[in-house]
């Protein structure tokens, strides 16, 4: 039986202060995502997404975000997906990158908008062959009798296309979170972690601590 106390583990006491933060969340983000990609952090992109259907059933997936901007953060799914059916229905977010080797996490929350079919397409063809076949050829989230039959699925792209280039498939694009609010959590001694949030007020951010 695994003993659970053995997994705890003493946070360092490197911390952040509403003075030592950036002003701008965006470039807050900036200056820690630089640093997980500097220590070596496998995919510091991905993220869980959070989202809620219509009805209030909360449904969670991790996702890695391929850019962001001052406007937000940028992933792609398929819109039949049950997130895409989610986000159809209810456009409020949150995302949780969780860099557990610097003790740190960003909670980001507010709306999903489809970004337009252009910057869409052109991630599409971007992307290796292998991954456009994919996109077409998986109906995600859709029940499926078995490997062989998504295999199968693929196959019939492949022969499909043959050589020639892939359209866009217009099932499939890119969303971008457009924030509201940021969580910069980091772990200190004695579970005494600092928490600093930034709140959307017009064209500007209010910046507070909170109790861990």
């Amino acid at each position: 039986m695994i003993d659970f106390k053995q997994l705890r583990q003493q946070y360092s006491d490197a911390g952040i202060s509403k003075d030592s933060v950036s002003k701008n969340p965006f470039d807050q983000f900036r200056l820690w995502f630089d640093q997980a990609l500097d220590c070596g952090i496998a995919e510091p992109n991905g993220f869980s997404l959070c989202t809620v259907s219509n009805d209030a059933k909360p449904s969670q997936r991790t996702v890695l975000m391929k850019s962001y901007d001052k406007h937000g953060f940028i992933f792609y799914t398929n819109y039949n997906s049950r997130k895409g059916r989610q986000l159809a229905e209810n456009n409020a977010v949150s995302m949780l990158f969780p860099w557990y080797e610097l003790h740190r996490q960003i909670n980001i929350e507010g709306t999903a908008v489809r970004v337009g079919a252009k910057q869409s397409a052109a991630y599409f063809h971007s992307r290796p062959r292998g991954s456009q076949v994919g996109a077409w050829a998986s109906r995600q989230s859709a029940v499926i009798a078995s490997r062989q039959a998504l295999v199968r699925q693929k196959q019939e792209i492949e022969h499909r296309f043959g050589d020639g280039e892939l359209p866009w498939p217009d099932f499939w694009g890119g969303y971008r979170v457009e924030p509201s609010r940021f969580e910069f959590w980091q772990g200190r001694t004695h579970r005494l972690h600092d928490r600093i949030i930034y709140n959307r007020l017009d064209d500007d951010w209010e910046i507070q601590r909170l109790s861990p």
